[in-house]
């Protein structure tokens, strides 16, 4: 058996791959062996089979050369759910629910439609369906929705020279909540648990500033939420930005931030530029995604049982984030947001006729 060279070089590599397919890289240790001019016995002996495994796969090399040692598609058990019954589940699925529920179950849907749950979850895995799933979404109604877009992803994606931008948010009512009972840490194989009441301990509100070219977080966090403590934040992030920098603020439409407090002081102090979001867009605010990560890895599970020590453990947090921040990336361009709100607008415009959609679909065009 004469190999060419780059049929040993393939035959090599298969060889190597044991823990990816088994039975190929025994073939192929099989064939190199065999080309090394052993008898089928001595071949036998060296790869642990038996003389008639090593003279059906020569056999096949020499005829096939490579594509004889792949195994050939398989048939396989026929089908046993039709097309008919495949189609009845989507649509049913689409067009219906159970009675007195809002939403079907694998076991639900298996039961009306005289499948297997299996069945039912594999048919809704091929067509993407996930009953159990419910997503949120809210529509524009503002009359500026495409020049706050542009406005906002531009800072983003080409923010201007001399300048920083930070967007700007608050975190209002977060609560100081003690559990009734303490927590049982976690063990081997066993997740921590907790009850489910708890003690109130007071509130407070997060005011937060993310860095969009750092990702740094500039927090404080105050008892009320008010005009005048908005005032006194952006005082307090003046003073951390180098003299010389302009600092553009992306930030909702609360009143608080239109109020006449704080358009006294953009007055007096001629850095600041305000930018101001869409309503009901609180999405296009990257610093969104910093309090929900903070939810996620702080808040959620602690247990606090006083004001100061809520406190801490957010400012323990922010401190944290800071040391490894990197930049959260935006990366649509205001073109693809305004295309992906007006698919929205359409797809609710034809299933209810809303008058929000009808507005947001004609300027999204």
């Amino acid at each position: 058996m004469i190999l060419t060279d780059s049929e040993r070089a393939e035959l090599e590599r298969l060889a190597r791959r044991s823990r990816i397919n088994r039975n190929l890289a025994f073939r192929a240790r099989l064939i190199l062996s065999s080309a090394e001019g052993l008898a089928d016995t001595a071949v036998a002996e060296r790869v642990r089979t038996s003389s008639h495994t090593v003279g059906k796969w020569r056999r096949r090399f020499l005829k096939e050369r490579m594509d004889g040692l792949f195994d050939e598609p398989r048939v396989g058990a026929p089908r046993k759910v039709t097309d008919e019954q495949v189609e009845e589940i989507v649509v049913r699925t689409l067009e219906e629910t159970p009675k007195g529920r809002t939403h079907w179950s694998t076991r639900k849907m298996a039961r009306a439609a005289g499948v297997s749950p299996d069945t039912v979850g594999r048919i809704w895995r091929a067509f993407g369906l996930k009953p159990h799933v419910v997503r949120g979404f809210k529509l524009s109604n503002d009359p500026q929705f495409i020049e706050k877009v542009r406005d906002v992803v531009g800072l983003y994606m080409s923010p201007p020279a001399n300048a920083v931008v930070f967007c700007f948010d608050e975190k209002s009512g977060v609560q100081a909540l003690e559990r009734a009972q303490p927590i049982l840490p976690m063990d081997i194989g066993r997740p921590e648990r907790r009850t489910h009441n708890y003690i109130r301990h007071g509130r407070l509100d997060l005011f937060a500033a993310l860095n969009v070219a750092t990702g740094e977080v500039f927090a404080r966090t105050k008892r009320r939420h008010r005009a005048i403590d908005v005032v006194h934040f952006f005082k307090e992030l003046d003073a951390q930005v180098p003299k010389g920098l302009e600092i553009h603020v992306i930030l909702d439409n609360l009143s608080t931030h239109k109020s006449a407090v704080v358009q006294a002081f953009l007055q007096k102090n001629g850095r600041f530029v305000l930018h101001f979001t869409p309503t009901y867009s609180s999405w296009l605010n990257l610093v969104e995604r910093f309090f929900a990560l903070l939810t996620d890895e702080a808040l959620r599970r602690g247990s606090h049982t006083s004001i100061p020590q809520l406190r801490q453990a957010i400012m323990n947090y922010v401190e944290a984030h800071n040391e490894e921040a990197g930049p959260f990336k935006w990366t649509k361009t205001a073109d693809e947001v305004l295309e992906s709100a007006r698919s929205a607008g359409e797809r609710t415009l034809q299933l209810h006729g809303h008058g929000i959609a009808k507005e947001l679909c004609k300027k999204s065009i």
